[in-house]
């Protein structure tokens, strides 16, 4: 019964109306800030790098930057990519690399927008959609709707997502109780997450950076032994995007669905997590950090899951699953059959024996972790959203909350470890949609005063000035 209502609830939400919107969206942004993310690629890396514009009020634009990556590499970026090509083909891919690069223009504009109606809760910088929804809109109902879905969806939803392609991995590998799995993720992140937000962001800075590296390294040398073979996979990828081939025209349809999906799953452009992180950032001017963000969709989409695209690709370690009828398509390697995880852990299997499944295992625990701890990041951000509405803060009921939540959020770690994985994807798709369809709507709106800020920042800087401040007197500048 649940898992009716789920498919039922999760086609509702992910109507084509909305992939329509978020590529309209993408496209949209893209034109009016003159492909901005194209334009201002290497300042986007320095922005990496901008100093704090004040001491102690927020963390440094890397910080936010490796937190944003954290939400952004995960399980979308094994499991997510694995599950393209099972459900989408080869093509799949194609439309993953489109919707990141017109996306990273929506990373900036609502980067962009957090910076310019974020708050200080009195310890740290904060902002997000919930901001520059109540500020912006002047629609405090939707805000107030956004900061729950923001909970509910990434605290509890995609946490389970993650927590569940863990548990897969190491079930293949070592053949672990998802129990014991999911309780030893659990209890890494306790040590984490009770931290607060400045523990989080400084625990990102140094694991997230390694473990993207490494993971696109090992890559590499497994494309590297199938090098032959990338003409022929690229030609596959661009054939498979328009239904060039036989079987790639019988479910082009699923190939687009399926690359905008877990495209929009894996680099979050549009769902607000990069925003929330974003408004924590001191910087001398809100653009510096959307650019930063755009930035990170990149790292995420064109190096990360490419680098898993290629190596399932490459190595032939998948097949083509029909989403309607469950058949095998393409029976590259029917042992497989749909067992998303293996198709990466036999990809590294065929060039390094026995070691692929221990490989995807310690970098799913390695991205779960630092995913699971972003999200936590956004919900302890809307949480203290929630709490600045009231005229009067309650700081023993704030952090009692606080501390609930947590508790709550390792519980969904342990149910999502040994939750069945179509519906835990499922689940998380549906929090996904939610966040997007109230987003991106926002920002559709809002679009131009972050074009503003750009066109600011842009005359500034032409005129001279190497690092322009930003003067507004919203609350957050004062």
């Amino acid at each position: 019964m649940l898992e009716k209502i789920v498919h039922i609830v999760n086609q509702i939400v992910w109507s084509p109306a909305l992939v329509v919107l978020l590529i309209v969206a993408a496209l949209y942004f893209s034109i009016r800030t003159r492909l901005v993310q194209v334009r201002r690629l290497p300042l986007m890396v320095r922005s990496l790098f901008a100093r704090r514009s004040a001491s102690d009020r927020g963390i440094s634009s890397f910080e936010a930057f490796c937190v944003a990556l954290s939400g952004r590499v995960g399980t979308g970026n094994i499991v997510g990519v694995a599950t393209a090509i099972a459900m989408g083909g080869p093509g799949s891919i194609f439309w993953m690399w489109v919707i990141a690069f017109f996306g990273a223009s929506t990373a900036f504009v609502e980067s962009t927008l957090a910076q310019i109606y974020r708050f200080h809760d009195g310890k740290i910088f904060r902002g997000g959609p919930f901001s520059y929804i109540k500020d912006g809109l002047k629609s405090p109902v939707f805000a107030v709707l956004f900061a729950l879905m923001t909970i509910l969806g990434y605290g509890l939803l995609l946490t389970t997502v993650q927590a569940n392609g863990l548990s897969s991995a190491t079930m293949n590998a070592y053949g672990m109780s998802p129990w014991i799995s999911g309780a030893i993720l659990a209890a890494v992140l306790a040590l984490v997450i009770f931290g607060g937000a400045r523990g989080i962001s400084r625990v990102a800075a140094i694991v997230t950076p390694f473990m993207a590296l490494a993971y696109i390294l090992l890559s590499l040398m497994v494309i590297g032994f199938h090098i032959e073979r990338i003409p022929e996979v690229l030609g596959a990828i661009v054939s498979g995007a328009f239904g060039i081939k036989p079987v790639a025209g019988g479910i082009l349809g699923s190939t687009i669905m399926m690359g905008v999906k877990r495209g929009i799953f894996s680099n979050e452009a549009g769902q607000g997590g990069g925003a929330i992180v974003s408004g924590s950032a001191d910087v001398p001017h809100p653009v510096r950090q959307g650019l930063a963000q755009a930035f990170s969709v990149y790292v995420d989409t064109l190096l990360v899951c490419t680098a898993t695209a290629l190596m399932i690709l490459c190595s032939g370690t998948y097949n083509i699953i029909d989403a309607n009828t469950g058949a095998l398509l393409v029976e590259n390697a029917p042992e497989l059959g749909n067992n998303y995880v293996n198709f990466t852990q036999a990809a590294v299997d065929s060039v390094i024996t026995g070691f692929g499944s221990q490989f995807v295992s310690i970098a799913l625990l390695f991205f779960v972790f630092t995913t699971i701890m972003a999200y936590y990041f956004y919900s302890e951000s809307a949480l203290s959203y929630l709490f600045s509405l009231r005229r009067r803060r309650y700081p023993r009921l704030e952090k009692a909350v606080v501390n609930t939540f947590r508790i709550l959020l390792l519980l969904a770690v342990l149910l999502g470890a040994v939750k069945e994985a179509d519906v835990v994807w499922q689940m998380g798709d549906i929090g996904v949609g939610i966040l997007a369809w109230i987003n991106v709507i926002a920002l559709l709106l809002l679009c131009p005063k972050a074009i503003a800020a750009l066109n600011d920042y842009e005359k500034r800087t032409s005129s001279g000035d190497p690092s322009p401040r930003y003067n507004s007197d919203l609350p957050g500048w004062r």
